[in-house]
Order: C-alpha cells, then structure tokens, then sequence
C-alpha cells in the first residue's frame, strides 16, 4: 500500500484546490515526512532560452520539517547540491537549502563548499527578478557575495503537491529536564532494539538565532535520527540526528542575514542536546550544549 497522500494542494495562484492547511499541520505535528510534488515547463523554468516547453515534474524531498505556533508549516531540503538539468551539477559545489511554505512561498539559502573567492557584504542585496522569468518574483536578498547568499522569493509553479507519509508512532516525549510527558523510555528501547527508524521533534531549537530570544515564537522542529545507542544500566537513550537547517522561526518562514545555520545533534533521553553548529559563511564548527523538550517517533 502506499502510504503517501496528498494533505494540501495548491493551484498556479497558490489558492488551496484540495486538503488543508490544517490536514498538513496535523500530520506534521505526528512528525510525519514531507516531499512537494511541483509541474513546470522547461523553457520557463530551468533554461529560458531553450526551444523546449517540455513539462517537468518535480518532487523534492523535504528532510526538515517545521510546525511553527502549532498551525504553520515549512520544509527544507537539507541534502541537495544543485542540479543541473537535464545532464550533471551545477557549476560550484553548494548545498541548496529550499525552504517552502505552507502557502506556496519559497525560499533558498546556499552555503558554497568550494573555497570560492568571498566579497563579505553582510545585510540586504539588490532584489531583481529575472526579465526573462515572469514565473520569478523575487521578495528579498540577503548577503551577496558571501559564503552563504540567501533570497526569498516566489516561483509560479503550475501545481503545488503536500504529500505525506504519516506513519510514524510517538512512544516516548519528555520535558526539557527530562521528565517523562507521555509514552515510556521502554516503548523507545523496545522499537530501536527490533530495528525501528526513529524521528525527532525538537522544540524551541532556534530561539537563539537572529533576534531577541524572549521574543521567538513558539517552534517545534522535525528531524531524522541516524545512529542510536543506549545505556542500559544507566538508562540512558542517545541518538546523532540527520543534518539540520535552522531557520529563526516565524510566520511565514523567511531567510536573513545571519537568521539560519545547519549542522548536526545529538539528543539523549534526558533532554540534553548538543548541536554541532556549522557557520554557514566561514564554514567552521562549533559546539553548543542546551536542554530541550524532544518527542521521539519510531517506525
């Protein structure tokens, strides 16, 4: 059976046409996975000056998923390097965090991994859209000439898709000190110990970034585990979690100057979570240790 469906769907104006905002809040807030299937013509999209209007489609898989205030979704893509259709990559190495929202607005943030040649101009950058893209409105621009440019900006894609796979199980969720809120460390142990994938929902990770911490809203962020041990005189459960993308959380989901970051966590049963934060524009590393309430899913 295929566990996909179809929770939203949005026509070329980005007017809802099937499902619902709230249909796909729900699901994400059961951690449910994202990918968002799209339709476009190739001479409009990808190369203007091509003979050809082939029609592509397109579903992109959304590894990062946030609900924001409870009712707000975006997902980014946090393992593609850009492609070059129809034939490789694109000319410089990269990774193409696409941000999309609930309602159709979409957003790219692109931390280079070639060494290239950086012009720092941190702040606001010329917003131009594309003459020979009227499907491209660009809304704003961030950081030219950086490591890390970001834009936001709608594309008039033909049909939007939220499709999802709502089939993971919450077992276990505590507080940020570790108390137990629901479901039981046992149930989590007992499905990792027969192989069960595991998924995260962590919450109010991103307060930190660009702005006042008191004044961020309320967030919850969704992300793939990889490796898991536990401790069994100890009781202690800890897993390293698949690459992240954060983004200051608001409504809807936007990309600044120094608003974002990505790296990896890893989170423990009793609400401690490192995140090993790599700076999008000097690409080093650094460690950083907090206590956060997590919700573990197992499927």
């Amino acid at each position: 059976m295929n566990a996909w469906k179809c929770a939203l769907e949005l026509d070329g104006q980005r007017n809802p046409i099937a499902g619902s905002t709230a249909d796909l809040a729900e699901a994400i807030g059961r951690a449910a996975d994202l990918r968002i299937y799209t339709e476009f013509l190739h001479n409009e999209h990808i190369d203007v000056d091509s003979p050809s209007n082939e029609r592509i489609r397109e579903v992109a898989e959304f590894g990062i998923t946030y609900r924001v205030n409870q009712k707000w979704v975006a997902g980014i893509m946090s393992l593609r390097q850009p492609i070059e259709l129809p034939n490789g990559f694109g000319p410089r190495s990269s990774m193409s965090f696409f941000m999309y929202n609930q309602d159709g607005t979409q957003a790219i943030a692109r931390p280079y991994l070639d060494g290239g040649p950086v012009e720092a101009t941190f702040g606001p950058s010329p917003s131009v859209s594309p003459t020979n893209m009227p499907k491209y409105h660009v809304l704003d621009s961030w950081d030219a000439g950086t490591n890390a440019p970001s834009q936001n900006f709608i594309y008039d894609f033909d049909r939007f898709r939220y499709c999802v796979n709502d089939s993971w199980r919450e077992v276990f969720a505590h507080s940020a000190d570790g108390t137990v809120t629901s479901g039981s460390l046992d149930q989590l142990v007992d499905a990792f110990s027969s192989g069960c994938a595991i998924k995260l929902g962590v919450s109010d990770l991103c307060a930190d970034l660009g702005g006042d911490p008191m004044s961020v809203v309320d967030h919850e962020i969704f992300v793939h585990g990889g490796s898991a041990y536990y401790y069994t005189e100890q009781r202690l459960f800890i897993i390293g979690s698949h690459p992240l993308v954060r983004v200051r959380p608001n409504v809807p989901m936007r990309y600044a100057s120094r608003n974002w970051d990505f790296g990896w966590l890893m989170l423990r049963s009793d609400g401690r979570v490192v995140y090993r934060r790599c700076d999008p524009y000097s690409l080093k590393f650094s460690d950083h240790i907090s206590q956060r309430a997590i919700r573990w899913f197992v499927r």
